[in-house]
């Protein structure tokens, strides 16, 4: 599977999407729980652009990378990470789900900042589809595990765990347990501040993989 990811990260690192039928041909069996981590954003669209300049496609790629490395080191391969971009690319949104279909992802996290005209405004958010399937009872478990953990690891103030209608949870609820995570708010000066160090990303990331089994 080390062979396949990095043909995955090769071929994302050059922009190029591979299709479904090219990743199945190549994936062998394994035990290992396999995460597919989306950072959102990507090239063109930033998304959220924090008060000191730290841009969300930025962050959250950061992050996935993080978890990637955290795995290795820390949980000693026990998960299979794949991300749906490994650099600075836009992914379709459709896309982003394919990815997760063709891998036959055992969970899907969708990564995010978030922003508002309210400098106060603070906290993380969980969000789970509104869509009822198979897999809505395991993503409100995970959903909430998360946001538990995040909060007493990083002390940030948790702003519940929310459904939404977001294409990305809507698309992949049928295929495994999906959540998508706000990490904080940009455009508050301290959680930006946060986000921007490093050390930080790798709490948060910690935080995330060990509920995760």
């Amino acid at each position: 599977m080390k062979l396949i990811k990095s043909i995955f990260g090769i071929f994302f690192m050059a922009g190029i999407i591979l299709t479904p039928q090219y990743i199945s041909a190549q994936l062998k069996s394994s035990e290992k729980i396999i995460i597919v981590v989306d950072p959102g954003h990507g090239g063109r669209d930033s998304g959220a652009i924090g008060v000191n300049g730290i841009q969300e496609k930025e962050v959250v790629l950061k992050l996935a990378l993080h978890m990637q490395k955290l795995n290795q080191e820390v949980f000693q391969n026990k998960f299979e990470i794949y991300l749906t971009r490994y650099s600075d690319t836009l992914i379709s949104l459709s896309d982003r789900s394919k990815i997760a279909r063709s891998l036959k992802a055992d969970f899907y996290i969708s990564l995010h900042c978030n922003h508002s005209p309210v400098p106060d405004a603070k906290g993380i958010e969980v969000y789970i589809s509104r869509r009822n399937g198979i897999n809505k009872g395991k993503s409100t478990y995970l959903a909430y595990q998360i946001e538990k953990s995040i909060a007493q690891r990083t002390g940030i103030k948790s702003r519940g765990v929310k459904f939404s209608d977001f294409q990305v949870l809507w698309d992949v609820v049928e295929i495994s347990p999906s959540i998508l995570i706000e990490l904080g708010f940009v455009s508050n000066p301290d959680e930006a501040v946060y986000l921007g160090d490093s050390r930080n990303l790798e709490v948060l990331s910690l935080a995330i993989l060990s509920v995760i089994n």
